[in-house]
């Protein structure tokens, strides 16, 4: 543990040096998980022979298994240290992406969205939009978030990296090349089959490390009243310790947003976008085993997200209380201080003591390879059905044999790894690293909602409807941060005040490109030819045959479930309001 006198000393005069050193058990530890989720690659490798088991585990995960995987790959480093770093600049607001911004939509893709999903035994996102608009809007969905992968992986690379130098020291070049050849083995060896069970691996370990920051943290400041009363001592022009009291105005949070912004830009656009059309974590739940499982799977994976922000944004926090003057990520770089993405290896560095050390560690490390593996697996995914496979067959004329897709999944893997390093130094132009990720989810996913929901609940909507309003979508989501970036008045127009900060930016233009997707989606739908029913069956709501749960107990239906953790999910908005 790191006395609060020396600390301070610390951050002001040595910069982001290390702060501890391994002992050899800790050493022990962090190598005897890597050798863990190599030897589970090798392992699982004889269970990945065709494309059905590398690209979608063979359809037969439980729904557990499943809902475990489908928090586990949104619960990657760049979760545990974005958010917690998201929380020392923006206070408790930030738990607004875990509960309004993830909740709501986890259970309406449950129960709303996964029967299209499964049914029409789709591999991807982009293949439901090949089956239910044409290959325009499919292949524009496919490069999207292609980039959107590469880009992401790189974030995730970029935490790890920034652990290691804050806390031991070591060579960030160092620690990018290892983790990241590490989670490349193992996912070309075993693909999502091996993805999946490291995750569920991964999503007990962070669980069991993360937990040492905010238990100790909470008993050094003395409790919940305790952190909250150094946080006002410490900032006394803000609030940081309310979730909905202060959204009322713009002025009033940290965040400069008002409560219209969370509301519908992130409860609605961005949330539902990022749970209900985001590949890398729908990918998990189409590999459920049956219906209900994959029905089941979102929702127990609310559960637990309900429960995350304890590990979270708790940190964050805790830094407000306990280790103020943490800075944005440029002035970080310009003054050799430390930012606002190192609160939680500072936090980890302040009480973990030999073999603690190696544990937390070691959490950071899988979640950094949890995060990875799973954009990872869904770049290759999309990359070899949604993109090469057409093409290919468009261009030779010939369909390959199922070996050829996943030895091509297989490089794509490779490729996605070494594209994903170069990326990771682009956080750096961000104040802080959800910031950035916001930012990508305003550009790419937010849009795609609009495309995916009037897909399957409008039979009206046409493939040039489709294609044309994904592509406003993201072109004016691009274009509305280029504007903000160029002219800085223009963000009073984009966030209805000067007063927003970036992640209140993100917000709107998410709404806004959201808009103007679902807009243009209507408008050239219109005035375009539809498909005939018949070929909506199984796509679209009214021309699909959802099966029922009429003869199930109540107790085993997921509506029962998705109840309960609707109405846990109020109270806790009540609670810390």
């Amino acid at each position: 543990m790191i006395d609060n006198h020396i600390l301070p000393a610390i951050l002001l005069f040595f910069g982001p040096s290390s702060l501890v050193s391994l002992s050899w058990t800790d050493t022990f530890i962090i190598a005897l998980y890597f050798a863990f989720v190599l030897w589970i690659g090798y392992y699982l490798m004889r269970y990945t022979k065709t494309g059905e088991d590398f690209f979608m585990a063979g359809r037969q995960m439980t729904a557990w298994i499943a809902g475990l995987s489908f928090v586990a790959a949104n619960l990657g480093s760049l979760e545990l240290m974005g958010w917690a770093a998201a929380a020392y600049q923006y206070g408790i607001l930030a738990t607004h992406w875990y509960w309004i911004g993830a909740i709501p939509a986890m259970l309406f893709l449950g129960i709303v969205m996964m029967p299209f999903y499964y049914i029409s035994r789709t591999h991807s996102v982009p293949g439901y939009l090949k089956l239910r608009y044409g290959e325009g809007a499919s292949l524009l969905s496919g490069v999207s978030f292609g980039f959107m992968t590469v880009f992401m992986s790189g974030i995730n690379m970029y935490s790890m990296a920034l652990v290691m130098k804050v806390i031991l020291g070591w060579d960030i070049h160092f620690s990018i090349w290892v983790s990241s050849l590490t989670v490349m083995i193992y996912v070309v060896l075993g693909g999502l089959l091996s993805a999946i069970f490291n995750e569920v691996l991964q999503f007990m370990l962070i669980w069991l490390g993360a937990l040492l920051v905010p238990i100790i943290g909470l008993i050094e400041s003395g409790g919940w009243s305790g952190m909250v009363a150094r946080i006002h001592s410490n900032f006394p022009g803000g609030d940081y310790t309310h979730l909905w009291s202060t959204m009322g105005s713009f002025q009033d949070n940290p965040m400069g947003i008002h409560w219209t912004g969370i509301v519908f830009g992130l409860g609605f656009v961005i949330s539902f976008a990022y749970w209900t059309t985001d590949f890398l974590v729908v990918q998990r739940v189409l590999a459920a085993r049956d219906l209900r499982s994959a029905k089941m799977a979102p929702i127990i994976g609310a559960g637990f997200k309900m429960m995350v922000p304890f590990i979270v944004i708790l940190p964050g926090l805790l830094g407000l209380a306990l280790i103020p003057g943490l800075v944005g990520e440029k002035e970080a770089i310009a003054t050799g201080g430390h930012s606002y993405n190192e609160v939680l290896p500072l936090m980890l560095a302040r009480y973990a003591g030999p073999g603690l050390l190696g544990l937390g560690v070691t959490a950071l490390i899988a979640g950094f390879m949890s995060g990875m593996a799973g954009n990872i697996s869904a770049f290759a995914t999309v990359w070899t059905y949604d993109i090469y496979r057409p093409l290919h067959i468009k261009l030779s004329h010939t369909e390959e044999k199922d070996a050829h897709y996943v030895k091509i999944g297989r490089w794509c893997t490779v490729v996605g790894v070494l594209v994903s390093i170069g990326t990771a130094y682009l956080v750096q132009q961000f104040a802080s690293i959800m910031d950035y990720v916001q930012a990508l989810f305003s550009f790419f996913v937010a849009p795609l909602l609009g495309t995916v929901l009037f897909g399957m609940l409008w039979k009206r909507a046409t493939a040039a409807g489709g294609f044309w309003g994904l592509f406003a979508g993201i072109g004016s989501s691009i274009g509305m941060w280029a504007w903000v970036k160029l002219d800085p008045g223009a963000l009073r127009i984009i966030a209805l005040s000067e007063h927003a900060q970036d992640m209140a930016e993100n917000m709107y233009r998410a709404l806004w490109s959201w808009l103007i997707c679902v807009g243009v989606t209507v408008v050239v739908s219109l005035l375009t030819a539809p498909k005939p029913e018949a070929e909506l069956t199984g796509l679209v709501r009214g021309c699909t045959e959802i099966p029922s749960e009429g003869d199930m107990p109540l107790i085993k239906r997921p509506i029962f479930w998705a109840a309960i953790i609707f109405v846990i999910f109020v109270a806790l908005n009540i609670i810390f309001w």
